[in-house]
């Protein structure tokens, strides 16, 4: 009975033991019809429950089997149900657990990246089930095979869109406040849905009248405005969905057309726009106040000029440079013609700025060639020659300071100078050539005329002192002149005439700090930072030499923050090796999904 019930019951509701044993039972048994024997009858239970020898020879049981077996199948011994399946041993109970998972869709669309494969491969596999139909086909795909595999992409896409298809289907009302109301969608002979519009008397062909309806938040109308973008030529998101709406009318269309455009990578390479972070803050030199004009000094170049080489005619005209020292502190300029872009002539000019203005602490340049070879002499310089050069004076060195390579931005005080140079030069030459000499000059008034330019504004009340200028931080100071001690709330009475001088200095310096930082205190531009570029992030190398197609492309390896915690100068790695840049030369690329 035990085993009858094993074989009846479900093998998962045993025991690893015996559901291996009874599935090899009715493995080697097959259709089999298993029934009971009762134990009075069963010659088994000789042998199981022990039986006397000398009885064995004279138990027809044994020799010969139960007398039913001679007789009709209808009068064996009845089978007992046995219905208790839980008294069963080596059972076990059993628990299902169902998860009813979402309807899956028939085409899995996040695989494919490109409309037209994804058009083809479902026209494939429409032909390799006509072929198992037996039904004739071509060999190759044919326009009909297309245009079948892109209604069923459609087909799909709308079912997965709206919910309103299968009312439609249904031959249903829509709901009073389904957004396709507004369309009067129906059904076309394909099953799709189009909109019934106001255009029915129109002569425009059938899908401009009911162009089919679109989601845009679903993958194949991503794929299908992607398509389009670049079978228009990378065209704009105007044009992109014009053309779009000559057979489809994508709801929210317009903002997918724009995400198309601006996540094109091709696009974005030629718009080449950088990301600027916010403007960040003045470095200290330019806030301190109680040195002296052109203690730390910001240096570029300006030109060329072409200059004659003397007076009258056949004069040959030859190339001249201009050297711009700019303070950091006043603003203060100074102006020095060169021959050429040389370091041998930049430390003659810096040697005549010195001898003029004093020796500097600090100056600030570009990577420009003539200032890298400038800083590599005055080093081969003091380091051969700091044996026979005193302390004192070896101490004094100009330290230099270089900018990230083509970040221009950074130097933008001296950038700055350069411009109001070229705008008094320009006005003031024309198009006649001066000699070196009168270069010089105007050169010099011109360098009079910044260094009076206000540094505040002008007020409107006559009895106000005169604004603050370059000018007054530049006259009085001897070349050679040890720290004055502070004169601003002595007595004039009582000071001498030098001092008397050093007090106005002094107050020069507690006006700029009252008036004219005051003015630095707001940002002109970048007041916004416009997005953060991320390690790993797929950028473009700003060129100016070059077309936006053959700018280098890179990844951001390592960002450089800056003192209030914002990065502008990041390493990038390139075809060619890992090169720095600032952001104001990296061109972020899209790296999403949509990307062209």
């Amino acid at each position: 009975m035990i085993v009858l019930g094993w074989l009846k019951m479900l093998p998962i509701k045993l025991q690893p033991f015996v559901r291996n044993r009874v599935a090899e039972i009715l493995e080697v048994s097959g259709k089999a019809a298993w029934r009971h024997v009762p134990t009075d009858l069963n010659p088994a239970d000789l042998i199981s429950r022990g039986l006397d020898p000398a009885l064995m020879q004279a138990c027809s049981l044994w020799w010969s089997g139960p007398e039913f077996l001679k007789q009709d199948e209808n009068q064996w011994p009845s089978n007992p149900e046995y219905n208790n399946s839980k008294s069963l041993p080596e059972t076990k109970e059993v628990t299902l657990h169902t998860n009813v998972e979402p309807t899956q869709s028939l085409i899995d669309f996040s695989r494919f990246s490109n409309f037209s494969r994804l058009n083809r491969a479902i026209a494939y596999a429409l032909k390799f089930i006509n072929k198992c139909k037996k039904q004739t086909c071509d060999e190759f795909l044919t326009s009909s095979d297309l245009q079948n595999a892109l209604n069923l992409m459609i087909k799909i896409s709308q079912m997965e869109s709206f919910s309103e298809y299968q009312l439609l289907k249904n031959d249903k009302k829509l709901p009073k406040n389904s957004t396709l109301n507004k369309f009067n969608v129906f059904l076309d002979e394909n099953q799709l849905m189009r909109v019934g519009g106001r255009l029915d008397n129109s002569d425009f062909s059938y899908d401009k009248k009911h162009p089919i309806i679109l989601q845009s938040s679903h993958p194949v109308t991503r794929l299908l405005f992607k398509h389009e973008h670049k079978r228009l030529m990378h065209a704009g998101p105007q044009l992109l969905l014009a053309s779009i709406r000559e057979t489809y009318w994508p709801i929210g269309g317009r903002n997918l057309a724009k995400l198309c455009y601006r996540n094109c990578v091709r696009c974005n390479r030629m718009r080449g726009k950088v990301v600027p972070p916010l403007m960040g803050n003045l470095p200290s030199k330019r806030v301190q106040a109680g040195g002296y004009p052109f203690e730390n000094v910001g240096i570029d170049y300006a030109g060329p000029i072409l200059s004659a080489s003397r007076q009258g005619r056949g004069c040959r005209l030859v190339k001249v440079y201009i050297v711009i020292f700019v303070c950091f502190a006043t603003k203060a300029m100074h102006i020095e013609l060169v021959g050429d872009l040389t370091s041998n002539n930049f430390l003659s000019a810096a040697r005549r700025f010195m001898s003029r203005r004093g020796k500097s602490k600090n100056w600030y340049t570009d990577n420009g060639s003539s200032f890298i070879g400038a800083f590599n002499e005055i080093s081969k310089f003091l380091k051969s020659n700091c044996s026979s050069l005193s302390e004192d004076i070896a101490n004094e060195g100009v330290n230099f300071h270089f900018l990230a390579p083509y970040a221009a931005h950074q130097g933008g005080l001296w950038e700055a100078g350069v411009k109001s140079v070229k705008f008094h030069l320009q006005r003031v030459l024309g198009n006649c050539h001066l000699t070196y000499e009168e270069l010089n000059t105007v050169l010099v008034q011109i360098e009079a005329i910044l260094n009076s330019r206000p540094l505040t504004p002008l007020s409107t009340e006559p009895d106000d002192l005169m604004p603050l200028t370059p000018g007054h931080f530049i006259i009085g100071r001897p070349l050679t002149s040890l720290p004055a001690p502070n004169y601003v709330n002595s007595a004039t009475s009582q000071l001498t005439r030098y001092q008397r001088l050093e007090q106005l200095r002094q107050h020069f310096w507690a006006r700029w700090s009252k008036e004219y930082i005051a003015e630095l205190q707001k940002r002109g531009k970048w007041r916004t930072g416009q997005g953060a570029l991320k390690v790993n992030g797929l950028v473009l190398l700003k060129d100016d030499q070059l077309p936006p197609l053959k700018w280098k492309l890179g990844r951001i390896v390592t960002l450089y923050p800056g003192a209030d915690g914002i990065s502008r100068v990041a390493d990038i790695r390139t075809s060619t090796g890992i090169v720095r840049r600032a952001f104001s030369k990296i061109c972020p690329l899209p790296d999403d999904e949509i990307s062209c």
